[in-house]
């Protein structure tokens, strides 16, 4: 979907949409780090499948804007081969265009999620590649690290199934969704982050299934955690209290 706040701005090979109440001068380049870093805008990054950059955009009469970017980047043994380019079938079925849209809707239910502030998509003949701008969710921290420290409270972990709940009442399918893509601010509220390759899905008799493959990724993730960190405070009764928060 698209809104009255998109605006469309195409230069050369770039095709960009870019969300006009965020970005009020938009240009392409501000889908490059180097963009950011030429300006001390670079407030951290993160190491994923490529870098994930943080930005703080500086205002003089407004407060500081905070957003993430992230370049396109395949997975899987097929990214080892091809890194970040895709084949070009359409604009509206590119990843950057799927997700900003995806982003747009979940915004306009009010769940708590990023905010689409820009992609652009690159065209190389038949193949693309693309970026995303989406806003950051502050004073977060993600649910590994949280439990990598210590326990969090039943009402917490309740809060967290409650909180997937509402987007899987509104068809809402997170294609990844991990403890690391949980994120817990300062005042215990709880996000999803990380949209790439989800979709908005119906919710009939034949199509629940989605659903329940979705907790057990969940599920899986945090056994692999427990696995994998030496201290890490996940448990069954943790699980437990994740589910009943989901099935209130």
């Amino acid at each position: 979907m698209t809104t009255s706040q998109d605006k469309t701005f195409v230069l050369d090979n770039d095709h960009c949409l870019y969300n006009c109440d965020e970005i009020s001068h938009f240009s392409p380049e501000m889908l490059n780090a180097e963009y950011w870093q030429l300006r001390n805008a670079i407030t951290g990054s993160a190491q994923g499948r490529g870098t994930t950059w943080f930005i703080g955009v500086k205002h003089r009469n407004k407060p500081t804007q905070h957003w993430v970017l992230r370049h396109y980047y395949r997975g899987g043994l097929i990214g080892k081969v091809i890194n970040d380019t895709y084949l070009f079938t359409g604009m509206k079925n590119t990843r950057a265009a799927k997700e900003y849209a995806l982003l747009q809707h979940m915004s306009s239910l009010s769940l708590p999620a990023p905010k689409a502030v820009a992609y652009r998509v690159t065209r190389y003949g038949i193949f693309y590649k693309a970026d995303l701008l989406s806003s950051r969710i502050t004073q977060a921290t993600d649910l590994v690290d949280i439990l990598s420290k210590g326990s969090i409270t039943d009402a917490l972990w309740q809060n967290i199934g409650a909180t997937i709940k509402r987007f899987h009442d509104q068809g809402i399918y997170h294609h990844d969704l991990n403890s690391h893509n949980i994120l817990i601010n300062d005042e215990n509220e709880v996000f999803l982050i990380d949209f790439d390759r989800g979709e908005v899905r119906t919710d009939n008799a034949s199509d629940v299934r989605w659903k329940q493959d979705n907790m057990a990724r969940l599920e899986r993730s945090f056994l692999k955690e427990q696995k994998k960190l030496s201290q890490f405070h996940f448990t069954n009764e943790n699980w437990l209290n994740l589910l009943t928060g989901y099935n209130k």
